[in-house]
């Protein structure tokens, strides 16, 4: 159940704005929040943290061990104390260093896409969430590379987002065709690709333990229908649908109405999707190695 505020601001994520210090992190193995990426012109890159900076503390309270969902939640705020300019005081430690950093939250942007090419030529096209206009973006992204080049669609730590925004990045790759079905209150329901997009172009989907929801649907549907490898670690494991529902006073209750599965059939609430390839550290340049495999990726 959120408040009203709340629910205002879950509703702004998903539009690709947030308060916050310009931060993601993932939980080690060992329980060890590490910082995996830096948003750039944010409280965090103008205080010089870096990616594979450890997060001790968020406020004084520990947060080895806890969800990354958690350790998000505290360093935007809640409700009363998430508003730009608020300050939060981050405990860090890089090698053999601790040290304290007291940041001011701002209004930012999320940059849900974003690409880059790997020395060997390779397009990453990374997606941080899928937050409104992302699947144009992959859609845009995916027609400035060379025909027939290979495309490493990267949805680690990707937590979801919108379903309309997974099936359109779908149809980029598939043409037309079941993404998903889900069920909302017993009544089966299904979800279906665009017609007419790019079949032929090599394509692995780089995944981990942070791709979780909409993230594994898009995974599910890319993997079951033989369209892309699937190089990385298993999924989350969420795979149940929540629809809003306004409560007396403005409130709003998420409530689970059902659960999607794969093209296959493959439920994934609980257990996550397994990637076709295993690979953990190095997982990107495995990633490069199968697309060499599949096509000229130059």
């Amino acid at each position: 159940v959120y408040s009203q505020g709340d629910y205002e601001e879950f509703e702004e994520a998903l539009d690709g704005q947030y308060t916050g210090v310009g931060l993601w992190a993932r939980r080690e193995r060992d329980g060890r929040i590490e910082v995996t990426r830096v948003q750039t012109a944010s409280p965090a890159a103008a205080a010089g943290i870096r990616v594979g900076d450890r997060l001790r503390s968020v406020d004084g309270e520990d947060v080895d061990g806890r969800p990354v969902t958690e350790v998000v939640s505290l360093l935007r705020g809640d409700a009363d104390d998430a508003a730009a300019g608020t300050q939060v005081r981050l405990g860090l430690e890089r090698g053999t260093r601790a040290w304290s950093e007291t940041l001011r939250r701002a209004r930012l942007s999320t940059d849900s896409v974003t690409v880059h090419k790997l020395p060997g030529g390779v397009t990453v096209i990374k997606v941080a969430a899928f937050t409104k206009g992302a699947g144009d973006a992959v859609r845009n992204a995916v027609e400035r590379v060379p025909r027939h080049a290979g495309v490493v669609l990267d949805l680690r730590g990707n937590s979801g987002g919108l379903v309309t925004e997974a099936v359109t990045t779908a149809s980029v790759f598939l043409d037309g065709g079941l993404v998903a079905t889900y069920d909302v209150n017993g009544e089966q329901r299904a979800l279906h690709a665009a017609a007419g997009g790019d079949t032929t172009r090599p394509l692995v989907a780089l995944v981990d333990g942070g791709t979780m929801s909409a993230a594994e649907l898009l995974t599910g549907a890319l993997q079951d229908r033989g369209r892309a490898v699937v190089v990385g670690t298993r999924t989350f494991g969420k795979g149940s649908v929540q629809m809003p529902s306004t409560l007396p006073g403005g409130s709003v209750a998420e409530l689970t109405v059902g659960h999607y599965r794969t093209p296959s059939g493959h439920g994934v609430d609980g257990r996550g999707i397994t990637p076709d390839l295993e690979a953990d550290a190095g997982s990107l340049a495995r990633a490069e190695t199968v697309l060499s495999g599949l096509g000229d990726p130059s």
